[in-house]
């Protein structure tokens, strides 16, 4: 039986559209075209644009642009849609579609001018009311940058804060607890566990100023800027009402770009998010394999730390338990680095007036947003502030580590102490003890100088 059409018309003619949707043509033929990755845009991205189309239609209705019920009716539908469960129902078109995002503009105000026409009784016509002043070419960038800056300022920069208070609390409380250093993966100096564990919280608190640094820039935005950055046929103030507007949407402060011509021919503020979100990708990279490392064994590897178990390692080893938090993340910092792949790219894309690849750039900054916030929560959650400390095998490995031997170097010189630290190594021997017997030092001087805590501290012995 066939599904129910009814009859929708555009500029380029008639087309059947089902009949419960609440979309038009432009948005059907976008669905014809584009049967590419059945992956639509991100529901943060739709969200951000829809608050764009709020702002618009009040800034329009403040500057008598907009009939004052339309414009109350588009925003209404808007917040309605904001409001409702089945959201992306009613965007259905595919990541990759016209590199404009004009598709997904259209969709967008088709949509809410159905609901609008119906909500105040006359009619609201998607172009002329809901695109009022307006452009794809200024509507897609701001939205990027919309939804951009309100991931990081509700989702990533909390979850790192998150994380990184994690980190404090669990250095603070293993601050007693030293263990051997390693340069190299090879055995080095002694460092105490809150070192380690602070080296980690100063990675994710100079992730969370780069990002901070970067959120003014985010916020500036190209609206008003309309085709090609010259605000053909918007207002002279409608691009400072509808920052203002958005910023009271929102409560964040949103403001007119510098250049709008700037904004819409490139991406270049989302390629440095980008950019910074690899770097916080392999921040996070980096510590998971550090967990991993000292998770590992339990026998035959370091064993330093128990992770926290979750769930059963293996469908054939009985009793196997993996680190699966910090193998997760590390995926998730591979992906990130592979999305800032793809963004550079796209961002290469810019080609005279209008970058071109701006729904992949939307998807994809957003998807890393999305990835990187979970990821850090779980991390904090269910690895830094669970793992156990392994006292008694960090302490056998102490007492075997000839590297503390460096610490007799400005007494007994590199030559002899490189000599004591081989033959320690060769028969498997305390260093204090071999070197007991091949300096003049007392053993009293040596528990002294080759204390594992003291050697902490830095400074000479």
């Amino acid at each position: 039986m066939a599904s129910a059409t009814r009859i929708e018309h555009d500029s380029m003619g008639d087309l059947e559209v089902p009949a419960h949707a609440l979309y038009g043509a432009q948005t059907q033929r976008a669905i014809n075209n584009f049967n590419i990755s059945q992956q639509t845009m991100p529901s943060t991205f739709i969200r951000a644009l829809l608050q764009v189309k709020m702002a618009a239609a009040e800034a329009n209705r403040q500057l008598d642009q907009l009939d004052v019920e339309i414009a109350a009716a588009i925003q209404k539908s808007a917040q309605g849609l904001l409001n409702s469960d089945d959201l992306m129902d009613h965007f259905p078109i595919d990541i990759f579609q016209t590199g404009s995002g004009t598709s997904t503009n259209m969709n967008a105000n088709e949509v809410l001018a159905h609901l609008a026409a119906t909500m105040c009784g006359q009619e609201v016509n998607a172009n002329d009311h809901v695109n009022a002043g307006q452009s794809s070419n200024d509507v897609i960038p701001t939205s990027i940058h919309v939804a951009t800056s309100i991931g990081l300022a509700h989702e990533l920069l909390p979850a790192l804060n998150h994380l990184k208070q994690v980190m404090n609390a669990k250095a603070e409380s293993l601050k007693d607890i030293v263990k051997t250093g390693r340069t190299h993966l090879m055995d080095a100096m002694p460092v105490r566990m809150d070192q380690t564990i602070y080296a980690w919280s100063n990675q994710i608190q100079q992730n969370i100023r780069n990002l901070e640094q970067l959120q003014p820039v985010v916020q500036s935005l190209a609206q008003g800027g309309t085709a090609v950055g010259t605000g053909i046929n918007a207002h002279p103030n409608f691009a400072a009402l509808f920052c203002q507007v958005l910023s009271q949407q929102t409560g964040l402060d949103f403001t007119e770009a510098d250049n709008r011509f700037s904004q819409i021919a490139s991406q270049d503020t989302a390629v440095a998010v980008s950019g910074q979100l690899k770097t916080l990708a392999v921040s996070l990279m980096k510590i998971a394999n550090d967990l991993r490392w000292m998770n590992s064994g339990p026998l035959a590897g370091l064993g330093e730390i128990e992770l926290e178990a979750l769930q059963p390692g293996s469908s054939i080893m009985p009793g196997k338990v993996n680190p699966v938090i910090p193998e997760a993340v590390a995926m998730v910092a591979a992906q990130v680095i592979g999305n800032d792949t793809t963004i550079t790219v796209a961002g290469q894309s810019g080609n005279f007036e209008l970058n071109v690849m701006l729904p992949l750039i939307a998807s994809n900054l957003l998807h890393s947003i999305h990835l990187l916030t979970q990821a850090s929560l779980v991390l904090a959650d269910k690895a830094i502030a669970t793992f156990k400390v392994n006292e008694a095998r960090l302490q056998e490995a102490l007492a075997r580590n000839p590297i503390l031997v460096t610490a007799l170097n400005p007494i007994i010189g590199y030559a002899k102490a490189a000599e004591i630290a081989k033959l320690a190594y060769r028969e498997q021997r305390a260093i204090i003890d071999v070197a007991e017997e091949h300096t003049d030092l007392t053993r009293a001087e040596l528990t002294k100088l080759l204390d594992p805590d003291h050697l902490t501290r830095g400074g000479l012995a």
